[in-house]
């Protein structure tokens, strides 16, 4: 059961139930994606349709393509 919507009718929880007691939180949005925050700085993107991304804590990119990209900070 998520914690509630945002105005584009997508759920959020917040922290994400993985994470208790932290600052992390997690959207699963309508079109089927769905992204987390973690607490550690780290995002996670996926796409619902064979797409993902993951932000690591130092800024560097991973793509489900298996590439990687430097941070623009």
């Amino acid at each position: 059961m998520p914690n509630g919507y945002n105005s584009q009718g997508n759920a959020y929880n917040a922290p994400a139930k993985s994470q208790p007691n932290t600052s992390s939180y997690h959207y699963s949005n309508t079109n089927g994606s769905y992204y987390y925050s973690n607490s550690n700085g780290s995002t996670y993107y996926n796409s619902g349709s064979g797409y993902s991304r993951y932000t690591a804590p130092n800024g560097n990119v991973y793509q489900g393509d298996g590439s990687t990209r430097a941070s623009r900070k």
